[in-house]
C-alpha cells in the first residue's frame, strides 16, 4: 500500500482504521434494515397543505423544476425540508 496516491480525506481514512477506531456492528442486517425505516418515515408525505403564492412565483418555481426536471411540488417540498432542517444555504449572486 505504500505506492497508493490518497487524498487528504482518504489518508485520514485509512489512520483511522489503522489505529484501530473502527468497529464492527454486531447484528448488520438488523442494523441496515432500522436505517431504512428511519430514512422512509422522515421521507413519507403524509400530510397535504394548501398554500396561496403569487402566479409569478408559482411560474418561477415551474420554471425552475423544470430545468431541475422534478415536478413542482416536489422543488417545493425539497426547498421546505432544506430550510426547516437547516440545510438550505444561501447563494449569494
Amino acid at each position: 500500500m505504500k505506492n497508493l496516491k490518497l487524498d487528504k480525506e482518504e489518508k485520514a481514512l485509512l489512520e483511522s482504521v489503522e489505529k484501530g477506531e473502527w468497529v464492527s456492528i454486531k447484528n448488520k442486517n438488523r442494523e441496515i434494515s432500522k436505517y431504512i425505516e428511519m430514512a422512509k418515515s422522515s421521507f413519507k408525505k403524509d400530510r397535504r397543505i394548501n398554500l396561496r403564492m403569487s402566479s409569478k412565483d408559482v411560474i418561477a418555481l415551474q420554471t425552475k423544476a423544470l430545468e431541475e426536471g422534478i415536478p413542482y411540488q416536489t422543488l417545493m417540498s425539497s426547498v421546505l425540508h432544506k430550510f426547516v432542517t437547516g440545510r438550505l444555504i444561501e447563494k449569494k449572486i
